[in-house]
């Protein structure tokens, strides 16, 4: 903590005020904080940020940090200033009109989104949900709607090969009871990229009356996605992911004319997104505490993504990333989980080497030692790991990572290339 507030006075070149440092029961005012807290920092305090090659939460730039190092209330001008720009920034991100699109922001994690569609976007009375679903994410859908007493048909496919959009045909053909399709665009539990525009044609002329929903929670931002010809009414993500924020806040993309139906048919209050679209719409307050931190982080986190060329900028350093990894990971003879035509840029699946002196958790930890953290894997009868190479990320961290990788492997007295 001590280094943390050094080094945050020395990035925004602001006097700190008084701060009782953890531990120690002495207070620091002002400029004196960095000449004061530097006597009482440990040797665990001046570790740099650890690297994090996971789907979140993700690692976010100094800059990005230290907009969070002011203190402005909710009902502030300038934080419902932010509030506006936020959520016309988004919409313009997701490249689509102010006029037939809202965003609407919502404390917590990506999931309180994902849960707000639902809640909101089904009907109280004759609602039903067609969830296609090729892992956790997806399953995450159905116990949402279990938890709610929402009708649903679960559909699952392969962890391994996408959503099929001619079995997607063959179900809403065969039932037209459904009011709304929802699919995860880039299911992190294994790297896969669906076809969300495909399955989006399919139910716009299948079931026409069907909201279409996809989980955009770590694709948005970075992974192009033309919602009109995909016919999405609802997009979900968070802030960090692709756009780089901090933990503190999801969103929803939605299309007002399919938004402005839903009145009333949120089961929760808390997570009613007509009504918290609509109370934002008034007067650009949260209905609830917002996190005004996280925002703050947000608007230099947007500031910062149209410098580096926005949707496809961010895309090309993400691709560039991944191919490093891919690259060094062959080296090393790790193999992948998806075939190469599924495989999305955000996160890579490997399996676990077959090797009888590997054990996951041994290797996670000789990794965390040296400030690598990756992810262990989210299949459910595949052994593997994951690696992610979104957030502040860049090719020189993914080959810091591949030489950690090689050398914990020589320390674990593995073969390198490892076997499979």
């Amino acid at each position: 903590m001590v280094l943390g507030l050094t080094r945050l006075a020395n990035l925004t070149g602001r006097r700190v005020p008084s701060v009782c440092v953890a531990g120690t029961g002495r207070y620091f005012r002002h400029q004196s904080l960095c000449q004061h807290a530097a006597r009482f920092s440990t040797s665990a305090q001046r570790l740099e940020d650890k690297k994090l090659f996971t789907p979140g939460p993700l690692g976010v730039s100094a800059t990005v940090k230290a907009a969070m190092l002011r203190d402005l209330g909710s009902r502030d001008t300038e934080f419902i200033n932010i509030v506006k720009l936020i959520r016309s920034r988004l919409v313009q991100v997701a490249g689509v009109s102010e006029d037939t699109f809202t965003c609407v922001p919502i404390q917590g994690s990506g999931t309180f989104a994902v849960e707000a569609v639902i809640q909101t976007g089904v009907p109280r009375s004759g609602g039903k949900v067609l969830i296609l679903e090729n892992g956790a994410y997806g399953k995450r859908m159905a116990k949402i709607c279990q938890s709610t007493s929402i009708p649903y048909h679960h559909e699952t496919f392969p962890e391994d090969k996408v959503v099929d959009p001619k079995r997607v045909e063959e179900i809403l053909k065969g039932d037209s009871s459904f009011s709304m399709v929802s699919i995860v665009h880039c299911e992190t539990s294994s790297g896969i990229f669906n076809p969300v525009t495909e399955v989006g044609q399919v139910v716009r002329r299948m079931a026409p009356g069907c909201s279409y929903f996809v989980d955009g929670m770590s694709s948005f931002g970075a992974v192009p996605l033309d919602l009109e010809a995909a016919g999405v009414d609802f997009l979900v993500s968070s802030a960090n992911k692709c756009m780089q924020g901090v933990p503190g806040f999801a969103y929803a993309i939605a299309r007002k004319s399919v938004l402005d139906k839903c009145k009333g048919y949120s089961r929760s209050l808390s997570l009613d997104l007509y009504d918290q679209n609509e109370g934002l719409d008034k007067t650009s307050q949260f209905r609830f505490t917002p996190a005004t931190h996280a925002m703050l982080a947000f608007r230099q986190a947007l500031a910062e993504f149209d410098e580096e060329g926005g949707v496809q900028g961010r895309a090309d350093r993400y691709k560039g990333n991944w191919e490093v990894l891919q690259a060094g990971m062959k080296k090393l003879g790790f193999k992948e989980l998806l075939d190469r035509s599924v495989q999305g840029y955000i996160i890579t699946s490997y399996y676990y080497p077959q090797d009888p002196n590997f054990n996951f958790t041994d290797f996670y930890n000789r990794l965390n030692e040296k400030g690598q953290v990756i992810y262990p894997g989210k299949t459910l009868d595949i052994d593997c790991f994951r690696i992610g190479n979104i957030g502040h990320l860049f090719p020189q961290d993914m080959e810091k990572l591949l030489q950690c990788i090689e050398d914990v492997c020589r320390d674990m007295n593995m073969a390198v290339p490892v076997r499979n």
